[in-house]
């Protein structure tokens, strides 16, 4: 009995040999540099970064501030448009300093130079210089600018393939994933931050605009990083970072990325993003007009006003009916509805669920691109006025103004000369009908008026 107990032990012992000889064989064949393999301090965070941190770039640019004083600010002048014209006020009234702003970008086609950044960091800008992580310098030409989803794209010509960022995808993002953000604050090239996502779908109201659908994280994120580079745990590109928010401590905001795939498409294609149109103009049910109409208070809007021929009235949509959604995306505002079809571009097919006489339906839309020969009626609906070109001068002229209008309570009068409209610059009526139909779905504009050699800022709401 013993010979056999022994026998067995002998056979347990020579296995466990066995198993552990393989083990070591494993072991040694792991290769140390490896992210996370044995005692490597090169976790998941540090090899993102490597793989990244070379397509992030520092973006400065000089560009003149025009300080003027002006005795017109009866009529509502707004002081952050003034830069944007030069031409009607006397050399006495204005002083020029030159500054250096500073920012970040990040490549995303090496082949072809193009670098996504934010508006805001080339604002007012005269020369753009990139420089890259290894300290080759550029000068950028700016392919196109959308003040709307702060966002912009720069060129940069280049004899060698540039690094650049993998794309990712933003619309599987999970709150409470690990997120990294490398950008230039204060200067300080090729800074990284980490977080994780707080917040999907955030509204972020500034002192210009209400910015829609943005990513909130706690990664810090100062105004050097601006443009920069918000990335997931595999290094890919998940949205653009934005420090538009001067009073967040500790809270950070990024455009996401399939938002920004599209504006930038837009942008090589057009110079600029088209919004899409299906002929409608709609406005929020309150409680009174939801007891009238006989529907939940909150839900939906009413759409007031169906263009005739246009994309809505040939899906069958008709004045009166209740718009409940967007695709996936449920409407219960102007704002939202405004936002939800500024993620849309023109040529799309979309579904529309619509509410008419207590029963649901689909809508197939396929959304256009607005008429500019449209253009003249809207800017009567939206400004009360009509315009005409003025031969040989730039501008257009008021030639008809309606006395219930804002501008007509204002002082504002026929003769009277309209030379640009937020950041537009209208030489002529093509112009005047391009700014219309960019700016009509804003809550308000910024007219800059002229009446002899006198200028007007004149804020207006739309």
């Amino acid at each position: 009995m013993s010979e056999i107990i022994v026998q067995s032990n002998n056979k347990i012992f020579m296995k466990s040999i066995g198993f552990l000889f393989i083990a070591v064989i494993l072991l040694l064949s792991i290769p140390q540099d490896s992210p996370g393999a044995g005692n490597s301090r090169e976790n998941a965070v540090v090899h993102a970064v490597k793989k990244v941190s070379p397509a992030v770039v520092n973006i400065s640019s000089e560009y003149k501030v025009h300080k003027r004083t002006s005795p017109f600010s009866g009529f509502g002048m707004d002081p952050f448009f003034e830069s944007f014209f030069k031409d009607f006020f006397e050399p006495g009234f204005e002083r020029r300093y030159k500054r250096s702003s500073l920012g970040s970008g990040v490549i995303i086609d090496g082949n072809r130079g193009f670098i996504l950044t934010n508006t805001h960091v080339i604002a007012k800008t005269g020369t753009i210089t990139v420089v890259l992580k290894d300290e080759r310098e550029f000068e950028a030409q700016i392919v196109g600018a959308d003040p709307d989803s702060d966002l912009a794209l720069l060129r940069i010509a280049s004899k060698d393939p540039l690094p650049a960022i993998e794309m990712g995808e933003s619309n599987e993002l999970m709150i409470g994933e690990t997120v990294i953000a490398i950008g230039n604050p204060f200067g300080f090239s090729n800074t990284v931050t980490t977080g994780v996502i707080s917040a999907l779908n955030r509204s972020v109201r500034t002192e210009k605009q209400v910015f829609q659908n943005f990513i909130q994280t706690d990664a810090s994120i100062n105004p050097g990083n601006s443009g920069g580079p918000l990335l997931n745990i595999n290094g890919e590109l998940i949205g653009i970072n934005t420090a538009i928010y001067a009073k967040a401590q500790g809270i950070g905001f990024a455009i996401p990325i399939d938002k920004a795939k599209r504006i930038v498409s837009d942008l090589i294609r057009y110079g600029e993003v088209i919004q899409a149109w299906i002929g409608v103009t709609v406005q929020n049910i309150d409680k009174r007009l939801a007891t009238y109409l006989n529907v939940p208070d909150g839900k939906g809007v009413l759409i007031k006003e169906v263009i005739k021929k246009g994309p809505a009235q040939n899906a069958g949509i008709q004045n009166g009916d209740i718009l409940l959604s967007i695709g996936t995306k449920k409407i219960f505002s102007n704002k939202e509805y405004n936002a939800e079809m500024r993620n849309v571009a023109a040529g799309d097919i979309i579904k529309i669920r619509i509410l008419r006489k207590d029963k649901e339906r689909i809508c197939t839309v396929k959304t256009v691109v607005f008429p500019i020969e449209l253009a003249m009626d809207l800017a009567h609906k939206l400004l009360g006025i009509r315009v005409k070109g003025r031969s040989m001068k730039k501008g257009v002229a008021i030639s008809e103004i309606n006395r219930r209008s804002y501008l007509f309570q204002i002082g504002v009068r026929t003769g009277d000369v309209i030379r640009q409209l937020d950041e537009i610059e209208v030489r002529n009526i093509k112009d005047f009908q391009k700014a219309i139909v960019h700016y009509r779905q804003k809550r308000s504009v910024v007219i800059l008026l002229q009446r002899g050699d006198q200028g007007y800022y004149i804020t207006v709401k739309l």
